[in-house]
């Protein structure tokens, strides 16, 4: 008799500023969806872009997330310590030649319309000043998502050779990511629906590693008046350090979990046991909406923003 795998999740932020309600809403998920399965939790810093880090924010990111009751079980994985796997990796992928140097510089790609058409493929260019991109054998046009059922690729990006290894030197995210969830045993990823774009680059990856392939949960996102997602890179206010409860009932909601009756009276940690206890799946909206408390109407129709597509 087969044993089903022990879930485990994570919330992977990056230190590019403090968490806001969005990233509250993405880690909330993730953490009521494996603690509901008698799962485990992971943390992982994504501190592999140091151009776009902020000073002191990885520190605050776990202040936050304590202060928010959301505790993760073990050490946080930070991947400016995982450069090692990462070389070993794109190492393996070198060996097989599943991969290969490109030069082409992003003006030229921008002429194409944005997506590469594999013109160093059979070049055999050396690594000087140049980008290591997957050699897509098997491109992958669709995944089940948990929430959103079947949700099918552009067919252009998903048999695109996408960069693994950047020109200044830097891992890409999708091979990082890949590697990282694959040492830490991740059996699912609940994460915001403006990462659905890469998720058919990162099952590929996985299918050429030969790696089991996690499930997948993409949550609505929140978004501003402009219908812009709330993000560090649009300002969106830090998570305030006063009462938690107040912005976790808030994330709840937006979720659409069951908040419990007299919340005010509760605990944080209290609070959150009383939604793993209650967590539905089922409930949680497709449409990306406003931030609970500025909405003028529940939900906005923004399942299409949604969708793979660039």
């Amino acid at each position: 008799m087969s044993l089903t795998p022990p879930c485990i999740g994570r919330f992977a932020p990056s230190p590019s500023g403090d968490l806001h309600f969005g990233s509250l809403i993405a880690a909330l998920g993730s953490y009521l969806s494996a603690r509901a399965q008698q799962g485990r939790w992971l943390v992982r810093i994504e501190d592999i872009d140091p151009p776009r880090e902020v000073a002191g924010a990885a520190t605050r990111i776990l202040q936050q997330l304590e202060h928010y009751g959301l505790q993760w079980d073990g050490e946080v994985l930070w991947q400016s310590q995982r450069h090692a796997a990462y070389r070993e990796a794109l190492a393996w992928l070198r060996t097989h030649r599943q991969s290969y140097f490109c030069t082409c510089p992003r003006s030229r790609i921008q002429q194409l319309g944005g997506v590469y058409d594999g013109h160093c493929r059979a070049l055999q260019l050396p690594p000087d000043n140049a980008a290591l991109r997957l050699r897509q054998h098997a491109p992958v046009y669709g995944f089940d998502d948990r929430l959103r059922g079947h949700l099918q690729a552009d067919a252009r990006l998903a048999e695109e050779d996408f960069i693994i290894h950047r020109r200044d030197g830097l891992f890409a995210y999708n091979l990082a990511v890949v590697v990282d969830d694959h040492f830490q045993g991740v059996t699912e990823i609940v994460r915001g629906a403006d990462l659905i774009a890469p998720t058919v680059r990162q099952i590929a990856l996985y299918q050429q590693f030969g790696w089991p392939v996690p499930d997948y949960l993409h949550l609505p996102l929140a978004i501003n008046h402009d219908g812009n997602k709330l993000s560090k890179q649009n300002h969106a206010p830090a998570l305030p350090a006063g009462d938690a409860r107040p912005l976790l009932v808030q994330a709840l909601r937006f979720l659409g979990q069951p908040v419990a009756e007299g919340w005010q009276d509760l605990s944080p940690a209290s609070l959150l046991s009383e939604a793993v206890r209650h967590w539905s799946p089922a409930h949680i909206p497709q449409n990306n909406a406003l931030k609970p408390d500025e909405a003028t109407t529940p939900f906005l129709n923004g399942s299409q923003q949604a969708m793979i597509s660039r």
